[in-house]
Parts: C-alpha cells; sequence; structure tokens
C-alpha cells in the first residue's frame, strides 16, 4: 500500500508523553471521534499501521514510533450533532465545577453518573473532554485516578507530563489522603475501626459486569478505615472512609461487608424500596470523595475540598446530619 496514492494520510511520530499506551487508547486520546468498531475495521485493512508494519488495537507503544493515520472521514448525523452539543453542554458544566487549577494541578469535582474514561458501553466521560480543560496550557491535562460512575468528588488532572508523574506517585506510594463521606444503611458494631478485607472481581448479572467480593484465598489487599461521624439509631449512619489500597469499588464493598450497605448502591446489595431503605431518601449512590490531602507537584502540600452532590446534601437535611467536614481518619502527613 503506497501512501503517495492515498492524499490525507499523515506519518504522526509517538510522543513521550504517549508512550508504553496501547494503539487504541493513542486514538481515543487524539481522534476521539473515531469509534473502536472503524478502528478494528482500518486494522484489519492495513490502513493503520506502525513503524510500516500491521498493528493490533492492544498493541503497546514507545517514543519514536511512526503511526501511519489515514484521513478521517467525519460522519455527521442529526444524532451526532445532538451528541456534540450535549458533550459540549457538558464540558461547560465541568469548568463550572473545578473546585483548584494552578500551572500544574486542576481538580474538579465530578457530578455523579459521569464516566472518568470511556468503555464499550460509555461514549460520554471526562477523559473525552479534557480539551475544554486545558485553558491556557501548552498541554491536554492529564488523569491522575479515577472515580466510579455514580461516585461523585474530587478528581485530580495534571497539567503537564511532569506534574502528572508526580501526582500518580503520591497516589502509588499512599502519600495521599483520600476521605469519602458515605450513608449507610445500618450502623457499624465499631465506631471507629479498619476493614481489612481482601476483594477479588466476580462477573454477576446478565452482561457479566464485575463487581468485587471478599475473598480470603484469591483476593488482593484491600484495607480502609473510618470513622462513624454521626447517626439516627441504629438505623443510619454517616461516615467518613479513608481507604488506604485503591481496589475496585472498595468502599462500597467493605461497608457491604459490615453489614452496613452505602444507601442507593443498588450493586451491593441496596434495593429502591426494599427492607431499610426510608422512602424519603433521594436516590442515587450516597458516597462523595469530599477531601484530598497530597504533595503538590511543585512544592508544599494540597488540601481539597468538594461539596457533595444535591441528592446527599437533601439525606443529610432530611436527617440532620453536620457536614463532617472536621473529621478527620489517620495523620493528614
Amino acid at each position: 500500500m503506497s501512501d503517495k496514492l492515498a492524499p490525507g494520510v499523515r506519518q504522526v511520530t509517538v510522543e513521550p508523553d504517549d508512550a508504553d499506551i496501547r494503539l487504541d487508547r493513542w486514538f481515543r486520546r487524539h481522534h476521539p471521534e473515531l469509534t473502536h468498531g472503524r478502528l478494528e475495521q482500518m486494522l484489519r485493512g492495513g490502513q493503520i499501521r506502525v513503524d510500516g508494519r500491521r498493528a493490533k488495537s492492544g498493541d503497546r507503544l514507545s517514543a519514536g514510533q511512526v503511526i501511519r493515520v489515514p484521513p478521517m472521514k467525519a460522519v455527521v448525523t442529526e444524532k451526532k450533532v445532538r451528541a456534540e452539543a450535549a458533550s459540549s453542554a457538558l464540558a461547560e458544566d465541568l469548568k463550572a465545577r473545578i473546585v483548584h487549577r494552578d500551572p500544574l494541578v486542576l481538580a474538579l469535582n465530578k457530578p455523579p453518573g459521569l464516566a472518568v474514561q470511556g468503555g464499550s458501553r460509555t461514549t460520554v466521560h471526562v477523559d473525552g473532554m479534557l480539551d475544554a480543560l486545558q485553558f491556557e496550557a501548552k498541554e491536554r491535562p492529564r488523569l491522575v485516578h479515577r472515580l466510579d460512575r455514580d461516585t461523585s468528588g474530587l478528581l485530580v488532572l495534571g497539567r503537564t507530563a511532569g506534574a502528572t508523574a508526580k501526582l500518580a506517585e503520591s497516589f502509588r506510594r499512599r502519600d495521599t489522603m483520600k476521605l469519602y463521606w458515605a450513608i449507610l444503611l445500618g450502623v457499624p458494631k465499631v465506631e471507629k475501626g479498619r476493614i481489612d478485607l481482601p476483594l477479588a472481581k466476580t462477573a454477576v448479572g446478565r452482561h457479566g459486569r464485575e463487581s468485587m467480593a471478599v475473598d480470603h484465598e484469591e483476593g488482593d489487599d484491600a484495607v480502609t478505615d473510618y470513622v462513624v461521624a454521626d447517626t439516627v439509631g441504629k438505623h443510619v449512619a454517616l461516615v467518613v472512609l479513608r481507604p488506604l489500597t485503591g481496589r475496585t469499588h472498595q468502599l462500597r464493598a467493605h461497608c457491604a461487608a459490615l453489614g452496613t450497605p452505602i444507601l442507593g448502591d443498588t450493586k451491593y446489595g441496596v434495593r429502591p424500596g426494599g427492607e431499610g431503605v426510608p422512602e424519603e431518601a433521594e436516590a442515587g449512590l450516597h458516597l462523595h470523595a469530599a477531601r484530598l490531602v497530597m504533595p503538590h507537584p511543585g512544592s508544599g502540600r494540597l488540601d481539597l475540598f468538594a461539596e457533595p452532590p444535591p441528592h446527599f446534601r437533601s439525606t443529610m437535611r432530611m436527617y440532620g446530619f453536620s457536614p463532617p467536614r472536621d473529621v478527620t481518619v489517620g495523620s493528614t502527613r
């Protein structure tokens, strides 16, 4: 296949910032308009190549490699126009949710229901709107960590490659204090404690979607400290949770394992209108990433706070709970 016969073909060199990511991830980052199905089609046809050779979507890239990028034909449909308009409105909403911005770090208060990254069933996500959050920076911001789709709260982005690497390292070293607020159905038997239960992924449901379950033989270490901030009898508790590890759905699975699942968590045992669920409670998962304390990639430390979403605040008012802003779990250093 000669590129001389294909006008519009580009040869793109992989930058250091894109090293060690999958080829499909590279295209999602640089050509978000390209669907996964169309990407696979072009790979099978040899239209996309790496260093002149056929490639697969899962191939890892190295800095300096050259990707053959064919012309991208934009298919404009009414559905696409509506989706783009919705995405633009959501991007503006994200800008309004920024709680911290400096030359190296950007943090926003992610709303519940918005995914952080895309997937086979997810087309609208934070990762796809990062161009709108670049502002005056020379580089597009990068995700440092993730939150579940239904979990609200603090999401930190690095505004340079170096800042992102330092922020991510602080998460890996566990030099970051993450505090979540949660409203539980039931009250933990111990007011302050540690949940040390290993978790393993298990496929459940019609579509085989993954969830986490306690597994003392095959599970990975998962540790969560907590403090009960307030209660209503033995029926409902407002708690502050601090995950010391970062397993998928860790807080949700750990609270359920205590017999006190998070209000609104339909995946881990709470059914709408089920036993013990107050009829007046607002719908939605009552889990919020409220505070982050971590090293700043420049100097000093970041101490960030995000207000909970409307449904969480409404439920707190209903039970007479005060925001546990002064409640910490362990040291802030």
